[in-house]
């Protein structure tokens, strides 16, 4: 009886999501296309940096700007703006672009269920999904850090500005890119995800790294409300960039503070 009454609980809250899944109806032949995340993802990318830039360019002197603004002696200057959209373009023409035509070749097609995944499966797997994604990427970024060949010839790209703004947050060597981009793509398989929730993640993980890289301490960031510390936010990343043997974890701090890095 209490199996019986936990099973139809779960299969309640489908419907919780079902009108978010049902928006697909009709347009199958796209969603279901090995080029829908890859077009997902860079658009959303795109998109989120566009009014950070704005603000960059034309609020800097305002005075709400150098109060939430990290390091506000930095100036975000035309040449930076063009450099970091210049390997941003680059990288995606010469590195994603590639990746996703060969995708579109040799993956099939995404199968797309009929219900929308249960709302407890939905948040729990992108949770799982950060914290795997975390743990991966401090190990890739601590190794990075600590042998001096893959920081001078790899990762050191990333650090030629020690005051990140929003397009920094691409600003990699394509292994770098490469790497970010296969572990984000390959961690939802192993909780076996729902499609609505892959494509969530990636999301909600797109936005966590350029919150990371945009410089500002906003009230209403995510570190505010997320109890315990256990959240790193921006302004923890934007001490990793002036301080770079600090800070390794690209989301949490739980492993900055086991061994002495936060």
């Amino acid at each position: 009886m209490e199996n019986e009454t936990m099973l139809r609980s779960v299969e309640e809250t489908r419907f919780i999501l079902q009108p978010v899944w049902d928006l697909r109806k009709g347009y199958e032949d796209y969603v279901r296309s090995p080029l829908f995340p890859v077009f997902l993802s860079v658009g959303y990318y795109f998109l989120l940096c566009i009014p950070f830039t704005f603000v960059d360019i034309y609020c800097k002197n305002m005075n709400w700007y150098k109060k939430y603004k990290i390091q506000p002696d930095k100036d975000v200057a035309p040449p930076l703006l063009w450099d970091t959209l210049s390997l941003t373009f680059w990288n995606h023409l010469l590195f994603i672009m590639p990746t996703a035509v060969a995708q579109w070749i040799w993956t099939p097609p995404t199968p797309l269920p009929d219900t929308a995944p249960a709302l407890f499966d939905f948040i729990w797997q992108q949770i799982a999904c950060l914290l795997v994604f975390d743990f991966q990427y401090y190990v890739w970024h601590y190794t990075h850090h600590k042998i001096r060949f893959l920081y001078r010839h790899i990762h050191g790209v990333h650090h030629r500005y020690s005051s990140p703004f929003v397009w920094t947050t691409q600003y990699l060597h394509p292994w770098e890119l490469v790497t970010v981009g296969l572990l984000t793509t390959t961690n939802t398989w192993f909780f076996n995800c729902h499609c609505l929730t892959t494509w969530s993640y990636m999301i909600v993980s797109i936005s966590i790294s350029v919150e990371g890289h945009i410089g500002f301490d906003f009230p209403i960031l995510l570190y505010n409300w997320i109890p315990y510390g256990f959240y790193g936010g921006s302004p923890k990343h934007d001490m990793h960039h002036q301080k770079p043997l600090t800070n390794y974890q690209p989301f949490f701090n739980h492993f900055d503070k086991l061994f002495g890095s936060y």
